[in-house]
């Protein structure tokens, strides 16, 4: 789609840059307007399909309906009555849908085409190859037969132990195909961070890999698939994925080229809209992850409105977004199979071997959408790269971005170094619910360093601590009205045996009945969004609160920063102590004229307030294994929580850099 766009400027007064317009053309032009404009005709509504905010209003008001007409635009389940949508509206325990049947892996199939690949898998050390639909569905096929010979029924559990390849795209979908449920874990997970997950749900069968290539680097899985085996009793058959040793497999190991040598078309059983589809977990930094079952229908109608209304996805699209198979955002980019999108799949390190490695393969791959995170634009920012120049990006027409608050600076950087005409959307959702909550829209211009609006169906607003919605000031991220892909619930937290109390503690308090996400935003007058960080992370100086995202976009603007985490740590006596740790740059020194410096950026860009008591060097900032910073397990140790009770090291990217925080923690008498 073409736009007119006023390329970035100044800003003003009254508001931030304003760095990308669309043009009424290009409104009417979106799927979204589409879907608007028939919902409006069908249901006699006064609906201006060019207005967002007014279908917004429409979708949180009338659920039933929206959802409804989403599942009728889809294809999915046309002539769903309104009052069979949504008969229970009681969170947790809405109930979608009641009368219907949806298959992920059906619906995923259901567009095939040979017109468009289905998949193009990028690899470190291979060109490109390309997956025909024909040859996805019968390799699906191949494998749920496969699973069924080996005894899998229903509601058995799928695991795998993949990189983001092919195989575990068609794991995934043969598993739903029968309506078997999967869940997976990256191969640079270590024994005990997969035993954490796996061990809870008892799979039946697991597909693992033999190693995996990162930053040009191979790395031996073997010995882990060995122990995950002797320590996961349920599993009956290891299916054997060949990656770095294509000539061996684990004793009784059933080769993949085994599993998928009957290729035929899939026989998809028909399941409950509320039948679960996958497992995925929480980050877990203070104990066991919690697994988080998501249902076939609720990611099915929920993806296509991502995808399709928000992201105008659809046939023809080569999507990407960088993830491992441990993060949420894989699931969501495989779902563009629902979209009959073309999606990339990308086995390697993210910015390997340049650290524009995403938009060379964009340009490669001719992709029209690139997901990414924050963390890799901003790389790329500091980094000083013209994407925009030494890449073939005529393709390209829109960059997501995800994990972390983009600053404000990078979405500059993204206008100038890319192209004035890409569309820039930042997102912020989780794993909670398979989704956005705040996000993008091509009805809506791109203003920098701001999220667009609450997304379609998310009923989000920002509340004070006496449950208010304010507007010009931080507050908790509510969504207030049921959506259908939140969880159905936590594994191993639903009757016949828990009472489904993990859930409720997790996201219904303190306000019951009201979904409370842990973010602090800000909905401006305007009604754009900020996220600024966990709002158990977020710092309170004097009554005034700050999000760390603040604090991260003042001190990463420096070259001598590699990385840095800032926490707010309460004190028994009443006090507050708020260090802010560095990563140094190689080479650099944290000199006190570096060290003034930062302060007095965060001083002038951020709060006066929230300048930190010190700034201290570290070997390094430990992250999630989804890339967030730890700060509330980092904060719990300085606050004198005993090391194994503040920090899960298998959540961990490098559990040996807590052993830094853990010292100075004792050191410092823990506070």
């Amino acid at each position: 789609m073409t736009v007119d766009t006023p390329g970035a400027s100044t800003g003003s007064s009254t508001g931030p840059a304003v760095l990308w317009q669309p043009t009424q053309q290009s409104r009417e032009a979106t799927r979204l307007a589409g879907f608007a404009r028939d919902a409006a005709a069908r249901r006699g509504l006064d609906l201006d399909p060019t207005d967002y905010d007014a279908i917004w209003r429409w979708s949180v008001e009338h659920p039933d309906q929206f959802w409804a007409d989403v599942a009728a635009w889809s294809g999915v389940l046309p002539g769903v009555p309104d009052d069979r949508v949504l008969t229970d509206r009681r969170m947790p325990g809405a109930v979608w849908f009641p009368d219907a049947t949806v298959n992920y892996a059906e619906q995923a199939l259901r567009q095939a085409t040979d017109e468009h690949p289905a998949l193009i898998a990028v690899a470190e050390d291979a060109e490109p190859v390309e997956v025909s639909w024909a040859v996805l569905r019968g390799q699906v096929g191949a494998f749920a037969a496969t699973l069924r010979r080996l005894g899998v029924r229903r509601g058995d559990r799928v695991a795998g132990y993949l990189p983001n390849v092919p195989e575990a795209v068609v794991a995934f979908l043969g598993a739903a195909s029968i309506g078997a449920v999967w869940s997976s874990c990256a191969p640079d997970f270590g024994t005990r961070a997969v035993l954490d997950r796996f061990a809870q749900i008892e799979p039946t069968v697991l597909v693992a890999v033999d190693g995996y290539r990162f930053n040009g680097r191979a790395h031996d899985r073997r010995d882990v698939v060995a122990e995950l085996r002797a320590a996961l009793p349920t599993v009956t058959t290891t299916v054997a994925v060949p990656r770095l040793f294509p000539d061996e497999r684990p004793d009784g190991a059933l080769a993949w080229a085994d599993a998928v040598a009957d290729r035929q078309d899939p026989e998809f059983e028909p399941l409950p809209f509320d039948a679960p589809l996958w497992i995925v977990y929480s980050s877990g930094t203070t104990g066991l992850p919690k697994g988080i079952v998501h249902g076939h229908g609720g990611v099915v109608l929920e993806q296509h409105k991502q995808l399709g209304l928000h992201g105008d996805v659809g046939p023809g699209d080569r999507f990407y977004w960088y993830a491992s198979t441990a993060w949420i955002m894989w699931n969501i980019a495989t779902s563009a199979l629902l979209r009959g999108a073309t999606v990339v799949v990308h086995d390697g390190a993210p910015a390997y071997p340049t650290v524009d490695a995403q938009f060379a393969l964009a340009a490669r791959t001719g992709l029209t959408y690139l997901g990414t995170s924050a963390g890799y634009l901003i790389a790329c920012e500091k980094a000083g790269v013209r994407p925009g120049e030494t890449h073939d990006l005529s393709a390209l027409r829109t960059i997501g971005s995800t994990g972390s608050p983009l600053p404000e600076s990078t979405f500059h950087w993204v206008y100038d170094a890319v192209g004035g005409d890409v569309f820039l959307g930042s997102v912020s959702g989780g794993t909670d619910v398979a989704t956005g909550f705040i996000g993008s829209t091509l009805l809506l211009p791109v203003t920098a360093g701001e999220l667009q609006r609450p997304m379609l169906g998310v009923a989000a607003a920002a509340w004070d601590e006496d449950g208010r919605p304010v507007v010009g000031e931080l507050g908790e991220l509510v969504v207030t009205e049921p959506m259908p892909s939140m969880p159905l619930y936590f594994w191993n937290d639903t009757p016949p045996g828990p009472d489904g109390s993990r859930y409720r503690e997790a996201y219904f308090e303190p306000w019951p009945g009201v979904w409370r996400h842990g973010d602090w935003m800000e909905v401006t007058e305007r009604g754009t969004c900020l996220i600024t960080g966990r709002s158990d992370s977020t710092l309170n100086r004097g009554g005034v609160r700050m999000g760390t995202a603040d604090i991260y976009a003042a001190v990463e603007a420096f070259p001598e920063i590699a990385d840095c985490v800032v926490l707010g740590v309460e004190q028994r006596d009443g006090g507050y102590w708020m260090p802010l740790f560095v990563q140094l740059a190689p080479g650099a020194e944290l000199t006190d004229d570096l060290a003034d410096r930062i302060r007095a950026a965060i001083r002038s860009s951020a709060s006066p307030r929230h300048v930190p008591d010190e700034i201290l060097v570290a070997p390094g900032v430990p992250h999630t294994r989804t890339g967030k910073r730890l700060e509330v397990p980092l904060k719990r140790l300085f606050q004198g929580v005993p090391p194994e009770k503040a920090v899960n090291p298998g959540a961990v990217d490098d559990a040996s850099l807590v052993e830094h925080y853990v010292a100075l923690a004792r050191e410092r008498g823990a506070r």
